[in-house]
């Protein structure tokens, strides 16, 4: 699937719309506000079974995908990554000590991309996390996203059930967030 066209309001503003033979996307980052984006899938959906005639029999939906991207600032040269995921983010990963032993690599990572996918039920498919350094605006951060993605049989095929599966994604995702986040980290985003 390829993006052949970008609609926004104005250059490098926010949400940006994209559309291409077997895809189409709606991102926002500044201002999001769930209530809205909601909205803003609503009316993309609108747009695209009103330009199918016979969407249900003409509209072939593959796959669905609602994506959460997060970072915060973070020192890797000062702070030890495996600590602040288990303290702040509820994610334990140890590596094994005597790796580091009489070997002279270094405990701290220089750079990490875990990833987890585990089945779901509501909506059907799986959740996927994943943790990655990475840098905004030149500062070093943690990158965290949480996906929830429908593939094949799994994917709804109506605007209805489209609905209510961007609605389910969506509740899937904020409660794993807000578990993820409970605590410290939380204050750090009030």
């Amino acid at each position: 699937y390829v993006v052949q066209h970008r609609f926004r309001k104005d250059k490098d503003k926010w949400p940006l719309i994209q559309i291409g033979p077997g895809i189409i996307t709606l991102n926002d980052t500044e201002g999001y506000v769930w209530e809205d984006f909601e909205k803003r899938i609503q009316h993309v959906l609108d747009v695209l079974f009103e330009a199918y005639p016979e969407a249900d029999s003409n509209l072939r939906i593959n796959w669905l995908l609602l994506r959460y991207i997060d970072s915060i600032d973070f020192d890797y040269e000062e702070n030890d990554i495996f600590s602040f995921l288990r303290e702040n983010l509820k994610i334990n990963i140890k590596i094994y000590e005597k790796l580091f032993e009489e070997t002279g690599v270094g405990k701290l990572p220089l750079g990490f991309d875990l990833r987890f996918s585990f089945p779901a039920k509501k909506p059907k498919g799986a959740i996927h996390l994943r943790f990655i350094q990475g840098k905004r605006k030149n500062v070093d951060v943690l990158i965290w996203e949480t996906h929830v993605q429908s593939v094949g049989e799994d994917t709804p095929k109506s605007k209805d059930q489209i609905s209510t599966w961007v609605t389910d994604a969506h509740t899937l995702t904020d409660d794993w967030f807000f578990k993820m986040i409970e605590g410290e980290l939380l204050r750090r985003f009030e």
